[in-house]
């Protein structure tokens, strides 16, 4: 820490407390190794690539990018989107990849290739022309494959990597059309960031071809700095085409590549899993109704279909599934009599009250992050034994509420451990040691209270200041209130910012609307077609029964603040219900929910190009002439996932409609806002703004 540093700065500073956390682990099949990604502290943004020996406890660093004297390459473009796609603001080692024995790694520094032995900490730098992007090794490490310029690549390195000679294996002269990349949607929003994946045997390589032809080019441009040209984006906005992304099966030697016969009728390409059991594909209609995975044989390229899934809604896409097991039984979830269950060769392995959320590693077991319904914010890690139908929890002995997660084999694991009673995350594997966390313990001790509400049984943690005072406060509410985002979590750190604006006198509120995960399928599916009437309702809702869950709230000095959806949560509140809030800080708001994505939007509220009703219900630019509260809308001038396009058209439908409001642009910054002095300096603006904008106490 610094001296005179406060929480703000803190907070900016260490990227959000993350910076010096071990991230990115690979276990070695023998167990006996574990690669992770590791900064030398809290306020450095360098990540070195780290080993740990399971058996011993030590640690060792075996790359560590600050002493390559070589590297005179640049992070590409397509690197920094992949960046801005996966949230990730660190530099360094972001991401690498192992061989099967995990005994070698490949990274790449500002596009510069880097071979690091992971036995003895040898690294080179491959003898590759820097400006490539997601390099992997194969299976044997003697191939490396990568993308340059949108073409997929491959080098041989069994002999040396000096001797190193590239070959383009697929590529074309259109500069629309690229391969081994992920598309826009599937790296935004299915969780997909990667475009080819290796077969087992390292000679065959699946891989995306990825035609955005059709796709409707955005231009981002940066008004501080009118001499730089716009940024061509395509984006797919809800609504229009998507890219057509096509599935192909690429000999390594020869380059030879044929198509996988796919249905034409399937418009999203979800996952791919290619394991010593087979590959398999997921596919998902435009509507998102109905999901089918096919089973591809390699050498003909031939799909078969082999399970599909529907719903009268849309069927949730859930991380590390389908995949095989190692006998080759199809493991994936389906959402069944309330809730997302494991299911797997045809059977359902989890009980009606478990809602599963990711699946960690299939083989032998299945590993899974699963909650139980009634108290989502404790998430634990299960172990289902194929052979012998068990089913045991591998957490339970945490502290609760808690947030568990991690990876596995069949034989090991790794937990990553958040809880209420430490300030920091604890990393602990199956041998007993544990990984160190360099982060820096935060300058705020959150004090937090969890409660349900109402019928919906809606998840709220409040959260107060230590001053043990009983004069009544301010009310801030902090929510993200958006389908995939759980705010109401059992970690400690989860609380921190909330718990500095409750520091500076407010009762900070934090509810987990309708729409949220964790509370089983009919809580999530209540958004379908209306993703505002719900989510406003049940913070209207938590609102009214504050003064019975906390004597200091004072309810009628109420405010509210949120990034993203949270920031449309925020606009809409003090727009439709002024009763309730009393100012609102919007951050990167969607505001009209035809200028946001396809696969998203699209999911819950229809495709506007056959019904715009839905979208017209929850846009609001209608609800504009409603204002009657102090509005900030906060928006980056950079950001291609929310573009600055959502503020400044409400913006002018608020002067259009004679009403007063605020607008802070930011020159330069994204969605993530990473820049130190800027997120500094964003959460001392708006508590000012709140402050100012409260009405006087009673």
């Amino acid at each position: 820490m610094t001296q005179n540093d406060t929480f703000p700065r803190q907070y900016a500073r260490t990227q959000r407390l993350s910076l010096g956390e071990p991230r990115s682990f690979t276990l070695s099949p023998c167990s006996q190794r574990l690669v992770f990604a590791r900064t030398e502290s809290g306020s450095n943004s360098v990540n070195m690539l780290w080993v740990l020996n399971t058996t011993s406890g030590e640690e060792k660093c075996v790359f560590n990018p600050l002493a390559v004297v070589e590297n005179k390459g640049d992070i590409t473009t397509e690197e920094l989107r992949r960046r801005e796609r996966a949230r990730e603001s660190a530099s360094g080692v972001v991401s690498y990849s192992c061989d099967a024995a995990v005994e070698q790694a490949v990274t790449i520094i500002n596009g510069q290739l880097f071979l690091i032995n992971l036995l003895n900490g040898d690294s080179s730098a491959l003898n590759i022309e820097p400006g490539i992007f997601d390099a992997r090794l194969n299976a044997l490490g003697t191939h490396v494959a990568y993308i340059r310029s949108g073409a997929l690549c491959v080098a041989n390195i069994s002999a040396s990597a000096h001797d190193a000679q590239e070959k383009v294996l697929a590529s074309d002269p259109l500069a629309h059309i690229s391969w081994g990349m992920a598309d826009f949607i599937a790296a935004e929003e299915m969780g997909r960031q990667r475009g080819y994946w290796w077969a087992p045997d390292g000679e065959h390589l699946a891989v995306c071809r990825v035609d955005e032809s059709l796709v409707n080019t955005w231009f981002i441009a940066d008004p501080a700095h009118p001499e730089k040209p716009a940024t061509e984006h395509r984006y797919p906005a809800a609504g229009t085409a998507n890219a057509k992304v096509t599935l192909h099966i690429v000999h390594r030697e020869t380059a030879r590549s044929t198509a996988v016969d796919l249905p034409s009728s399937d418009e999203y390409l979800n996952s791919v899993a290619w394991s010593a059991a087979g590959l398999i594909v997921q596919v998902q209609t435009r509507d998102q109704k109905s999901v089918a995975v096919f089973s591809v044989e390699p050498t003909t390229a031939k799909a078969v279909e082999i399970f599909t899934d529907t719903n009268d809604a849309w069927v949730e896409l859930v991380g590390g599934v389908p995949a095989l097991t190692s006998t080759g039984r199809l493991v994936t979830t389906v959402d069944r009599e309330g809730s997302r269950r494991l299911y797997v060769d045809g059977a359902l392995v989890t009980p009606e009250h478990l809602q599963v959320r990711a699946v960690l590693h299939v083989g032998d077991s299945i590993v899974f992050q699963a909650n139980h319904i009634d108290s989502p914010w404790t998430l634990d890690v299960w172990r289902y034994d194929v052979a012998t139908n068990n089913l045991t929890c591998m957490s339970s002995e945490y502290p609760t509420p808690h947030s568990v997660s991690g990876i596995a084999t069949d034989s090991a694991f790794l937990l990553r451990v958040s809880h209420m009673t430490a300030p920091r995350a604890e990393f602990v594997t199956s041998t007993g040691h544990s990984v160190a966390s360099h982060t820096e313990e935060m300058l705020v001790s959150p004090n937090v209270t969890f409660h349900t509400v109402g019928k919906n049984n809606i998840p709220v943690a409040i959260v107060t200041p230590r001053d043990n005072g009983t004069h009544k406060l301010p009310v801030l509410f902090d929510p993200y209130g958006g389908p995939h985002a759980q705010r109401v979590v059992g970690s400690l750190l989860a609380y921190a910012t909330s718990q500095w604006f409750a520091d500076q006198g407010f009762v900070v509120v934090v509810a987990d609307n309708r729409g949220t995960p964790g509370k089983g399928s009919a809580f999530e599916r209540s958004v379908l077609h209306d993703l505002a009437g719900p989510v406003l309702d049940d913070q209207v809702e938590v609102a009214q029964a504050l003064a019975q869950l906390e004597p200091r709230a004072d309810v009628t000095r109420v405010a509210i603040r949120g990034w993203s959806f949270g920031g449309y949560l925020a606009a809409l509140a003090v727009l439709r219900r002024p009763d309730i809030f009393h100012c609102a800080v919007a951050g990167a708001p969607v505001t009209d929910w035809r200028l946001y994505d396809t696969h998203y939007t699209e999911r819950y509220l229809g495709n506007p190009a056959v019904n715009a009703g839905p979208y017209e219900s929850t846009s609001l630019m209608n609800d504009a002439h409603l204002l009657k509260r102090p509005l900030l809308l906060i928006h980056g001038l950079a950001d291609d996932n929310v573009v600055a396009a959502h503020t400044l058209q409400l913006s002018s439908a608020l002067l259009a409609a004679g009403k007063d409001h605020e607008v802070l642009p930011l020159s330069g910054v994204t969605h993530m806002t990473p820049q130190e002095v800027v997120a500094e300096n964003l959460l001392l603006h708006q508590l000012s703004f709140i402050q100012r904008s409260l009405p006087a106490a009673l």
